[in-house]
Parts: structure tokens; C-alpha cells; sequence
């Protein structure tokens, strides 16, 4: 049996790149699918798989087919919600060193609730996140000033943040020092840039890219599916399609609060040890949030997604 890394992912073949740099294309073996994995893509990019060889036919020159009959343990993983099976997971990307979040404030507009959804889906995967704000060059003054709001938020919270324009080179030397040596999975709404950043640094993998709708400001999916790519100056990204929103799955209510970090470390000081930060007496979060410790947007994420409606959303 033979060794390798996912490098690839179309939804029925995986390309997998062995120990020497050769690629096969494979398919799961039959039994391997239901194996208590619920997920609709029981292997993806970035995962360590074993594979068998088999011929298609009996002629020698036809290429060999791989079956991948096992898949190693994964450190970590990151998932969306399927699109045709809302209750099961989809995963992006396996055994990743950062996820790389490429937001921008226009030419499309990306949702703090966006941003905290991937933050909190990210902590649960104990998956490290870099911040790249994106189109910088097309800021108005509002929205530099908005640029800034969100800055000091994330960076106080411990987040890294870098802001970049693919026009202008700004922030492209530090993005690449940060990628450097390490498989980053990138993401973020269509539009936002992804491709374009990723085809600076790394110019020969020449990805797909589009404009940005005029009407509806929103970005054309041009990444049809995971790949995971070879940095010439260290590393591996991964690209993945754009996506809508970010799907919080296998999270009880009671967790959620902790993955939103800086809620998670001033909740000590609440009254209740159990507490939602909704409705008890003596709550420590909401209090940092009435003088600014925690900023309200975040706190708005958190109940969000603890809650589908508002009905326990106190006002300030």
C-alpha cells in the first residue's frame, strides 16, 4: 500500500501526491464511505490517505487508477454545512496549520457575523487565523474608518490581522511571510480576492478569476472545488470554493461562548457558572459590553448564533 497527500478533491476523484511527488487519480474504496463518517466528502484536501493501484485495463500504457482504502487521523478540520444535505457537514480542508480569512468592507461587503461565524467555527478546530483585509485601495474615508473599528477589535482580541491590495502591493510581502512554511487553508466570500492574492504570490498556478458583479456586488464562483497547492518559497495553500456562510455544526448552545475568546475569559467573573450572558443576574459579559471591554458586534454574533431569533436579546 502506498502513502500520500490529498492535493486534490472534484467530489468522486481525489488527486493524491505520494512521498516522491507523483500524482494518481483516486477513488474511495466502497466500504470506506460508511464507516460512521457523517459527512457527505469523507476525504478532502490536506489529508495523509493510504491508496492501492490498479490497472484499468490490460494494456500496459494505461494509467494506473488508485483506490484509497484508509485515512490517517486528522489534527484538525475545517466544515460547512452540505449544500443538498443541510443536516450533515461538508469538510473543507484537513490537517491545516492556518485558515486565512480574506474579508473586504466593499466589492462584495463581508458581515462581522461572517467573520465572527469563521472565528468561532476556527477556535472550535483549535485552527489558528490569520485576518487579511482586502481592496484596501477602493476604501472610501467611512469605510477606512470602519477598517480601523475592526482592526483594533480583532487585534485586541488576539487575532492577526494583516490589510491588502492586489493593485497596489500593499501588505503582499508580509501575507507571504505569513503563509510561509505552513498549509493555509484560504477563505472567504466569492469576490473578495482570493484567487488574485494567491496568483501574485504564486504566479504559475495562474487560478481562475472574475470580476465582481455590478449589479448585485456580490462575487462569480470561480473556484469549483478544493485544491491544495505547492508555495515555492515554503508551504502549501489550499483553495476552496467561495461560500455564503460559514455552518456551525456538532456545537451544543452552552459551548458556543466558548470559542468567542474574549467572552469566554470574562465570563469567570459571572454570578452563574452556567451562564448564557441573555438573561441572568450578575452577568460579567454584559457588563463588558455596556463599557466597551467587548465589542458589540461580537456580542451580537454570540446570540445569533446561540439563538435564531431575538427573543433573548437583551437591549442596551
Amino acid at each position: 500500500m502506498k502513502k500520500g497527500l490529498v492535493i486534490k478533491s472534484t467530489g468522486s476523484w481525489y488527486t493524491v501526491e505520494d512521498e516522491n511527488g507523483n500524482t494518481f487519480e483516486c477513488k474511495i474504496k466502497g466500504k470506506f464511505r460508511i464507516k460512521g463518517i457523517k459527512n457527505t466528502n469523507p476525504v478532502t484536501v490536506g489529508d495523509r490517505v493510504g491508496f492501492t493501484l490498479q490497472k484499468v485495463s490490460a494494456d500496459e500504457n494505461e494509467a494506473q487508477v488508485g483506490l484509497i482504502t484508509s485515512i490517517s487521523e486528522r489534527k484538525n478540520y475545517i466544515i460547512r454545512r452540505s449544500i443538498n444535505l443541510s443536516k450533515q457537514a461538508h469538510i473543507i480542508a484537513a490537517n491545516i496549520d492556518q485558515a486565512v480569512l480574506v474579508v473586504t468592507l466593499n466589492f462584495p461587503v463581508t458581515t462581522t457575523t461572517f467573520i465572527d461565524r469563521f472565528l468561532a467555527s476556527a477556535e472550535a478546530y483549535r485552527i489558528p487565523v490569520l485576518i487579511v483585509f482586502n481592496k484596501i485601495d477602493r476604501y472610501n474615508e467611512k469605510q477606512n474608518k470602519d477598517l480601523e473599528i475592526l482592526l483594533n477589535t480583532y487585534q485586541n482580541i488576539g487575532y492577526k490581522c494583516l490589510t491588502t491590495s492586489a493593485k497596489t502591493g500593499d501588505g503582499l510581502d508580509e501575507l507571504k511571510k505569513a503563509l510561509k512554511d505552513k498549509t493555509n487553508v484560504v477563505n472567504g466570500h466569492s469576490g473578495v480576492g482570493k484567487s488574485t492574492l494567491i496568483n501574485i504570490l504564486e504566479p504559475g498556478l495562474n487560478l481562475k478569476t472574475k470580476e465582481i458583479s455590478d449589479i448585485h456586488k456580490t462575487g462569480k464562483h470561480t473556484t469549483t472545488y478544493s485544491a491544495l497547492f505547492k508555495l515555492n518559497f515554503g508551504g502549501y495553500i489550499i483553495d476552496t470554493p467561495g461560500i455564503k456562510a460559514f455552518g456551525m455544526l456538532e456545537m451544543e448552545a452552552w459551548e458556543i461562548s466558548h470559542y468567542f475568546v474574549e467572552i469566554f475569559k470574562i465570563s469567570e467573573n459571572c454570578q452563574y457558572n452556567n451562564c448564557s450572558h441573555t438573561h441572568e443576574p450578575g452577568c460579567a459579559v454584559k457588563d463588558a459590553v455596556k463599557n466597551g471591554k467587548i465589542a458589540q458586534t461580537r456580542f451580537i454574533s454570540y446570540l445569533g448564533m446561540l439563538e435564531a431569533d431575538d427573543k433573548h436579546r437583551p437591549a442596551f
